[in-house]
């Protein structure tokens, strides 16, 4: 557990019981209150490859940018590490490489979300949770269209199929959340390792009741009980 400035975090990420590597990455910065998590796709090399690659162009932005120049900095890194991305799927004869993202900013009151792919961020505020951001995936649709929560997307056979990614397809689209922050607000950003198994009433009650020193710890169990078939990653945020 880390404080700075402003704000505490803690941040874990487990292998989980099937898979054999990790390919998701997490990146704490609290000196210029950046937090993210990537999910990389493509199997053992390549999921390595793309989420740590973002994770890396991230944490080369330069410290004591001003808020906008540090939104574009983010931006800008993970751009570029879409275009890198992309280079070395041709250097290996056009084979899928890929990662989501879901990145946090935190600066001077106020939060920005950036986000592609299914990765989450959350925020719980006077004792309720929120999803800030909106998965970019087949079942998506289904929940904007009110057709399912998005309890029941998590559990749905085409979950994981995502359509938009940093390295995939031509162009990358970045989605993007601002608003203000509140003394007492908490962020979790994850991977979709934790939201098959973790119910928003779940993470509402672990996020409401647990201290940050442990909150981790417990978030990562919930999903390794379920079975931890994924892949776990997990950054909570306080607002000081």
């Amino acid at each position: 557990m880390t404080e700075m400035r402003n704000t505490r975090y803690i941040a874990q990420t487990h292998t989980g019981l099937v898979r054999k590597a990790n390919e998701d990455s997490i990146l704490a910065l609290p000196e210029h209150e950046i937090w993210l998590v990537s999910d990389g796709m493509g199997g053992h090399d390549a999921g390595d490859y793309a989420s740590r690659l973002i994770a890396d162009m991230v944490a080369t932005i330069p410290q004591d940018l001003d808020p906008a120049g540090k939104m574009h900095a983010l931006r800008d890194a993970i751009h570029g590490a879409h275009r890198a991305i992309q280079a070395e799927s041709d250097n290996r004869g056009g084979t899928t490489i890929g990662a989501t993202v879901a990145a946090l900013v935190i600066s001077r009151g106020h939060f920005l979300c950036l986000w592609a792919g299914d990765s989450r961020i959350y925020r719980l505020r006077n004792g309720e949770i929120e999803l800030l951001t909106t998965d970019h995936s087949a079942v998506a649709d289904y929940v904007l269209a009110g057709r399912m929560s998005w309890d029941e997307a998590d559990q749905h056979p085409q979950s994981n199929a995502i359509t938009r990614a940093v390295g995939i397809d031509g162009d990358l689209m970045l989605d993007k959340v601002r608003g203000e922050t509140v003394a007492g607000d908490r962020f979790l950003l994850c991977s979709d390792g934790l939201t098959k198994y973790a119910t928003f009433a779940m993470l509402q009650d672990m996020l409401s009741s647990t201290p940050l020193e442990t909150v981790a710890d417990r978030l990562v169990q919930v999903a390794l009980t379920g079975g931890g078939g994924d892949n776990i990653s997990v950054i909570v945020v306080d607002v000081l």
